[in-house]
């Protein structure tokens, strides 16, 4: 057994995991005194003030099981006595460079080149930026003319927000010596040559619902990356999913519709249905079965979108029920009297910025985030929109971009479900709220 430490070795870190997340979990036991990220192994190394303060985290945790956004985490005291340079060496670019790389974490917004040179450039010449995306995020190469400017960007800006509560700035320096921009577009741009091409010539364009918006527009071979050729949004799920899959999706589902049972016939309808499942794709159309009051039929835009929809709403709380939601027999629904048409509806989230959306899928929250928000809108008014839907743990108004926006924590999750389908598309001082839930632990 591994002698105790005062370096906690930390096993499970998914990409979604921060550094904050890292430090609420082990703050409670004493002073953090160093934190080193091992993103390519999914794993982290903490520091603690004293090995009395290790020792008591981990026989805390050896009774409770860690868990971070719905991932278990596993602890056990490091074989390293202290670190040293060499181990946060490991973790980030400790080398100054010219070169940042910047990893993007709680994206909650679009991230764009235009975006990272309005938070860069204050700090020095900008020559190039290129985006990607990797198993850690969304990422970002920044060079900067000078390496004392990079320096002076790291110092000031790493573990910054970008937006109030989200968009946490990860920085490290990078090994590269100088980057190769062969594009000036929303996802990388050469500053020092603006007469390159905006796009390769002859790239055709991509298949699916429209427009897959800005950085996640996925290059050449993105729409490759993931090899279901079955989803018709291939581009953007690449792009979303970083050529990969979530944990739990297979991608090879090729049934769009949908059977959801056990729900509540008093308070259910076609719009709050429409309101929760348009959330994992585009809704074609609903139908109520009227022998089964609490079944209904719901005909997604392809079968990725089904399972989507299947995966994360399956055992969610709504109206005191707990929804079943499965796969239907019926390739389709047929358009009748008793249906309701949702497939021309501009309020389908996913014919435009397609990748966004699909990246935000997730199990209902406790928290919802609202926007398209009138600029006159106050926290009371927030507030008063919702509160008949539960208990409210705390709020949140702040602006991005010059538009207002919203954050409101509900006590569980099937408080902000019941605010989410009772309230979405509705109407507020002339403006159409859009709701979604918001993968932040807290505001």
């Amino acid at each position: 057994m591994t002698e105790p430490s005062k370096v906690i070795h930390v096993r499970n870190v998914g990409h979604e995991i921060s550094e904050n997340d890292l430090l609420q979990l082990f703050q409670p036991f004493g002073v953090i005194t160093k934190l080193v990220m091992l993103r390519a192994k999914n794993q982290a190394l903490i520091q603690m003030q004293d090995v009395p303060s290790a020792v008591n985290a981990l026989q805390f945790y050896a009774n409770v099981q860690p868990s971070i956004r719905g991932r278990n985490v596993y602890v056990q005291f490091s074989s390293h006595q202290e670190l040293t340079t060499m181990e946060q060496s490991q973790g980030r670019g400790d080398e100054p460079n010219r070169i940042l790389l910047v990893t993007v974490h709680h994206m909650l917004y679009p991230m764009t080149v235009d975006v990272l040179y309005q938070v860069f450039s204050p700090h020095g010449s900008v020559e190039k930026i290129v985006t990607f995306q990797k198993s850690a995020g969304f990422q970002a190469l920044i060079q900067y003319q000078s390496r004392q400017s990079a320096v002076a960007a790291r110092s000031t800006l790493q573990g910054r927000n970008i937006y109030d509560g989200c968009c946490q700035l990860d920085i490290q320096f990078s090994n590269l010596d100088e980057l190769q921009v062969n594009y000036n577009n929303d996802r990388s741009r050469d500053f020092t040559n603006p007469n390159l091409p905006t796009e390769q010539k002859g790239r055709p364009s991509q298949p699916g619902y429209g427009d897959a918006g800005n950085m996640y527009a996925a290059q050449g071979s993105g729409a490759r990356a993931v090899g279901f050729p079955q989803m018709a949004n291939a581009a953007a799920i690449a792009a979303a999913f970083g050529g990969g899959l979530p944990p739990g999706i297979t991608g090879t589902n090729d049934r769009c519709t949908v059977l959801v049972s056990n729900l509540n016939p008093d308070r259910i309808d076609e719009d709050k249905l429409f309101n929760l499942f348009s959330i994992y794709g585009n809704i074609v159309r609903i139908k109520l079965l009227r022998n089964k009051p609490d079944h209904a039929l719901i005909q997604m835009g392809d079968g990725f979108q089904a399972e989507l929809a299947v995966h994360f709403l399956k055992g969610a709380m709504l109206f005191e029920k707990r929804l079943e939601v499965n796969f239907s027999k019926h390739p389709n629904i047929t358009q009748g009297a008793d249906t309701h048409e949702y497939i021309n509806s501009n309020l389908n989230r996913f014919n435009r910025n397609a990748a966004k959306n699909y990246r935000y899928c997730c199990s209902p929250t406790k928290m919802i985030h609202l926007s398209t928000l009138p600029q006159d809108i106050t926290e009371e008014e927030i507030v008063s929109l919702v509160e008949e839907h539960g208990t409210i743990v705390n709020s949140k108004v702040f602006e991005m971009n010059g538009k207002k926006q919203a954050l409101v924590q509900f006590g569980n999750e099937e408080q902000a479900t019941e605010a989410l389908v009772c309230k979405h598309a509705s109407t507020l001082s002339g403006s159409v709220i859009r709701i979604s839930f918001s993968q932040l632990q807290n505001i």
